[in-house]
């Protein structure tokens, strides 16, 4: 399958699975930014449910902007309060430990761009699955795409229907029962090494 996809802020599972599966990757660079969508925000699973982390970023919608060019308004702390969100989420999942040495420091150093902060989360995580997996950038925006599975669809957050997929173990399941479709960061930290053969074996309609 060759797919095309935007970049989002540690991308969902149905994101992943897409990824994982696809013989080519090509990353939306040349479109408008919007909000409400998973440009800037991806979902964990906290000790009261699902949780939204959203990156402030500097926009307005007055005067169209493209994605790439939307900065990050780093005058807020939000590093910090998504890293101890993170903590307090996963400190006794299985796999937190494995991996933050390798997460946190993008959660101190400060990136301009939000595009390229969320090719930084995307690199690291192919890093952590060992997805070897290359990608290349859109250089204009086309709407409509034939030759290949056009899934950009999954960065809206409020037309996208919750995907279900394949159980796994989540830390607070005992409380609030399993939540599909979380950020990669649920999946990795819950699984560890499975987690790409878990991605492989998911179905992704479209």
């Amino acid at each position: 399958m060759n797919i095309l996809l935007h970049p989002t802020y540690f991308p969902n599972i149905s994101h992943f699975v897409g990824m994982a599966n696809s013989e080519t990757l090509l990353f939306e660079i040349e479109d408008n930014y919007q909000k409400q969508t998973f440009r800037n925000r991806t979902t964990i699973y906290a000790a009261n449910g699902a949780l939204i982390l959203s990156i402030p970023v500097v926009f307005t919608q007055i005067n169209r902007q493209k994605f790439k060019d939307v900065k990050i308004a780093n005058e807020t702390d939000w590093q910090t309060q998504h890293w101890k969100s993170l903590q307090s989420a996963y400190r006794t999942s299985p796999f937190f430990e494995f991996y933050q040495d390798e997460l946190q420091p993008l959660f101190t150093k400060k990136e301009t761009y939000l595009l390229d902060f969320n090719f930084k989360c995307i690199d690291l995580i192919f890093d952590c699955l060992q997805l070897d997996l290359k990608f290349t950038k859109t250089e204009f925006y086309q709407k409509i795409i034939e030759d290949k599975t056009d899934l950009r669809h999954l960065v809206n957050t409020r037309q996208e229907q919750i995907k279900q997929f394949s159980n796994y173990a989540q830390v607070f399941n005992i409380k609030h029962g399993f939540i599909s479709n979380l950020s990669i960061l649920d999946l990795l930290f819950n699984e560890g090494t499975n987690a790409l053969n878990y991605l492989q074996s998911q179905k992704l309609i479209v």
